[in-house]
């Protein structure tokens, strides 16, 4: 019972953070059109503005763990938000709905943020503190508090952007030029402008995602590549361009990496992460939550 209990909360704890990611690359792609490769690499920037930061806090200022973390992670987000406004105004907006011409932008963008980030920060791994010590007991499976800290963090920021989109105008605006542009710019709504809001939050999605996975990974400039083949993986079972999808995807292969990875091993539970995708493409090519576009 408490191995189970922990490998399901590492599920929870594993699939917030997946689903934080690829909600970002989803709407992105829904409300521009465009599927941006470069998405892993705002993910890992974020990361190592952190941990660089947390060091220089840390042996400079003596600020608590928790207090350095928060610090540094508001300051890589603005960075990165920074980046993702000059991004959209001087790439992408010239390519809206353009996937071929948005595809091969967004590769040229990889490359010069890989070569970027190995050249500011280097390519040996990184670390950020622990945040809080200790553990607590559920359902007799010991768990640490950071990891709670961390899985309840994402759950919330999960809800928020779900409201987000859901419940509020910019959500709505957002949802309608996914839906149907033309549509949606006939009913007044400002197409360039919601398509750079929805970058920006898609971007600081990844970011958010970056920002928690931070304290309890090993920093890479190339950990992002892993996490954007795993958001395709998602995006393709639970349908392009579907938020529901996304986060039932981000909760299953999750539960596929928890399990799979203790009861079996990694590789195996990998392998059968692709098959799944294999079976969805064969069986429902649109996803489990997507639909038909004719």
């Amino acid at each position: 019972m408490s191995t189970f209990v922990q490998l399901l909360i590492n599920a929870v704890q594993i699939g917030a953070i997946y689903v934080l990611f690829s909600l970002g690359l989803t709407l992105i792609f829904g409300v521009m059109r465009i599927i941006n490769f470069a998405h892993g690499e705002f993910f890992s920037l974020t990361a190592l503005l952190i941990s660089v930061q947390v060091g220089w806090l840390t042996s400079q200022v003596g600020l608590p763990p928790w207090a350095d973390y928060l610090l540094a992670f508001a300051v890589a987000l603005v960075v990165l938000l920074i980046i993702s406004v000059l991004v959209f105004r001087f790439g992408f907006a010239h390519y809206l709905g353009d996937m071929t011409s948005g595809f091969i932008l967004s590769l040229g963008l990889v490359l010069i943020m890989q070569g970027g980030m190995l050249e500011l920060f280097g390519g040996y791994p990184r670390s950020v503190p622990a945040l809080v010590e200790g553990s607590i007991t559920v359902l007799g499976g010991a768990i640490s508090l950071q990891k709670l800290l961390i899985c309840a963090l994402a759950l919330a920021a999960t809800g928020a952007i779900l409201f987000m989109v859901m419940r509020t105008p910019l959500g709505v605006s957002l949802r309608a030029v996914a839906e149907d542009q033309e549509a949606a710019m006939l009913q007044g709504i400002r197409y360039r402008r919601i398509a750079l809001y929805g970058f920006l939050i898609g971007s600081a999605l990844a970011a958010l995602a970056g920002g928690l996975i931070a304290p309890l990974a090993v920093i890479l400039p190339s950990m992002g590549g892993e996490f954007l083949i795993k958001a395709f993986m998602i995006v393709i079972i639970g349908g392009l361009g579907s938020i529901p999808g996304a986060i039932l995807a981000s909760f299953l292969l999750a539960a596929i990496e928890s399990f799979g990875s203790f009861y079996v091993d990694l590789p195996t539970a990998t392998i059968g992460m692709f098959v799944l995708v294999a079976v969805v493409l064969v069986l429902r090519p649109q996803g489990l939550l997507g639909r038909v576009v004719r």
